[in-house]
């Protein structure tokens, strides 16, 4: 098994995100693009990163201090439990109002508001558990 945000997990995320139509065809409806880094909390920088061209995950990899747009954090025991039952719209909710999941960067309010974000977004939680 990849190690969590590692080079060869990022790019297993980015397969499962362009072969899925639910995330990547829906957000190349509205033209999403965006740098996506994810980490833990306990660490200055995240740790991977995710580029997003609307729609289509064109790199991803190890963090090397590209700006992000979003930057989500958590606990690695959060993320582990997590990865085996993804969040849904309700609990992704409680665990951001609860400081599990933390966004240092980007707006989760707004995202969660829009639909046409929000369910890719939540889908993408579902792709995340799927990596080997």
């Amino acid at each position: 098994m990849a190690e969590l945000f590692s080079d060869d997990w990022m790019n297993q995320l980015k397969d499962a995100w362009n072969a899925d139509p639910e995330v990547k065809d829906a957000l190349a409806k509205i033209n999403f693009c965006s740098t996506i880094s994810c980490g833990f909390k306990s660490d200055d920088n995240p740790t991977g990163v995710f580029v997003v061209e609307n729609g289509e995950c064109t790199r991803a990899g190890n963090w090397n201090g590209e700006t992000s747009d979003w930057d989500m954090r958590a606990d690695e025991d959060n993320w582990q439990k997590w990865m085996k039952k993804p969040l849904g719209m309700t609990s992704m909710g409680m665990a951001v109002a609860t400081g599990k999941l933390k966004f240092a960067k980007g707006d989760f309010g707004s995202m969660i508001k829009n639909p046409s974000m929000a369910g890719p977004f939540i889908k993408s939680f579902a792709l995340m558990s799927k990596i080997g």
